[in-house]
């Protein structure tokens, strides 16, 4: 039996997380480039969420940490489009160099405690679920309509068919590093929010989060098969929620936290495999 504090839990981390899931969804969907920037841009949000929060300005560490992850994620697009790098190995090189800048923002500690400090949820005793749905409702709705802007609909066929954007005199490199600036502020803004969540910041809260992330995307994909963008926005979004469901009842059967990575490979696993194990029934059936 799941209790109310189980379900409001994963309610609460479900919506901190889908926002990872709506930045991959704009990399690894919209733009088509695996950006593994993800993890640290994710801690690079933890860590200086944390920092601005201690000094006494815990909204302002939002922005703070959008801005820090956009910059981040321009460095990974200047790599890919000025020096020809490969794209995921841009996001590589720029995950390792952010693990020691991470560190340097949090005073070369690996935990930064947050214990006795003022957050986004003091504001909101006993009821945390209200400003997170607030924050990823608000994110996801100004994605949407971001990407049905011109320069939306500019990065959007940048990911379909790159050549007939440049055929077009529309500037490639400018609309992938907008891409990979908004997406990796999106995930910094996660990292930024479950850090004031969860009153702590660890040098280690990214790691695995392209795996949580693809993870949401995927199951929102299966549940929501539509082409419009808000659903596919949507998808990305419960997905997440329905993901961290599946985590909860996983720790409810008292699997040990350490398997948590494999089970979220697992799901992966199965969800992108499904649609391929689907037409090979068909076919056989066909036959």
């Amino acid at each position: 039996m799941i209790s109310m504090t189980v379900i409001t839990s994963a309610l609460e981390l479900g919506f901190i997380y889908a926002l990872v899931a709506l930045a991959l969804f704009l990399s690894f969907r919209i733009l088509n480039i695996a950006d593994m920037t993800t993890d640290g841009s994710f801690t690079l949000g933890c860590a200086v969420s944390a920092t601005v929060a201690l000094a006494g300005y815990p909204f302002m560490a939002l922005p703070a940490a959008m801005l820090a992850g956009a910059c981040a994620g321009v460095v990974t697009a200047l790599l890919q489009t000025k020096w020809g790098v490969p794209s995921i190995l841009a996001g590589i090189i720029t995950n390792t160099g952010l693990y020691t800048v991470n560190l340097a923002v949090m005073g070369f500690s690996s935990n930064v405690n947050m214990l006795k400090a003022t957050t986004i949820f003091s504001a909101f005793p006993g009821m945390k679920l209200i400003p997170v749905l607030v924050i990823t409702v608000f994110v996801a709705a100004l994605l949407v309509v971001f990407l049905n802007t011109r320069l939306g609909l500019s990065i959007r066929a940048t990911g379909d068919n790159p050549d007939m954007v440049r055929a077009s005199s529309i500037n490639t490199g400018l609309t992938i590093t907008i891409g990979l600036a908004v997406s990796n502020s999106i995930t910094a803004l996660s990292g930024a929010v479950l850090a004031q969540y969860q009153k702590t910041a660890d040098i280690n809260l990214g790691t695995g989060m392209v795996i949580i992330g693809l993870a949401s995307l995927i199951i929102g994909e299966t549940l929501f098969r539509g082409r419009k963008i808000w659903v596919k926005a949507l998808g990305a979004v419960v997905g997440c929620i329905v993901y961290r469901f599946i985590i909860a009842i996983a720790l409810r059967l008292d699997l040990p936290s350490e398997c948590l990575k494999l089970v979220s490979a697992v799901i992966v696993a199965i969800a992108i495999a499904l649609p391929t194990i689907k037409n090979r029934k068909g076919g056989k059936a066909k036959c």
